[in-house]
């Protein structure tokens, strides 16, 4: 099974494209979407402890969190050593279920997976991406969104040419979804004739 790392800056339109993967047939691991799980499972008890009144009713409390740790690297790094190791656990059962299913192609949708490192562990890389007039705008139409917090955001990310360079496949979403349909359907034709990386 060839492993797909999914990745873009924020407003590319990444979930979109995972999206039409998913609607090709593609089984997909969504991390964020597992963070969202973790946050009302079993990350709950370990995050309280490592930061005191940013859980409530049994779920992480997301805006207290985020307030903690958002200009604090420290405290950022001590929140990713508790969440990364689970993500792994949950990504490596998606990936094994996967294979089990016969499915030829998984992607697996990781907001950061260059400042994570995480592109050793897939197959090949796909950049999602679009001009920065677009991205700007998609970003600043979301509700409780500034342009304060927007810099913030871009400022942790790796800037959207170094991703695209970095990348086996580029999907551009300034075109609406017929063209990345078109865009998805060559990946995947190309990720058939791929060997795997020997994990």
């Amino acid at each position: 099974m060839i492993v797909l790392g999914l990745t873009g800056s924020i407003g590319m339109g990444k979930s979109t494209t995972a999206k039409l993967f998913a609607e090709a047939g593609v089984p997909v691991y969504d991390a964020d979407a597992a963070v969202h799980r973790l946050y009302e499972g079993e990350a709950v008890p370990v995050i309280e402890a490592a930061f005191p009144g940013t859980t409530e009713n049994g779920k992480v409390d997301r805006d207290k969190l985020s307030a903690r740790v958002v200009h604090d690297p420290a405290a950022m790094k001590r929140l990713e050593e508790i969440v990364h190791p689970m993500l792994g656990a949950s990504r490596q059962k998606f990936l094994r279920e996967a294979e089990q299913s016969g499915a030829l192609v998984a992607v697996v949708d990781v907001p950061l997976l260059f400042e994570t490192g995480g592109e050793k562990n897939v197959d090949a890389v796909v950049v999602v991406t679009t001009s920065a007039e677009l991205q700007r705008g998609r970003i600043l139409s979301r509700p409780n969104m500034t342009a304060q917090k927007f810099e913030g955001i871009l400022a942790r990310q790796m800037p959207d040419a170094e991703k695209r360079k970095r990348a086996h496949f580029v999907v551009d979403t300034s075109h609406g979804l017929d063209p990345v349909r078109a865009q998805i359907r060559d990946i995947l034709a190309s990720a058939a004739k791929m060997q795997p990386r020997t994990s």
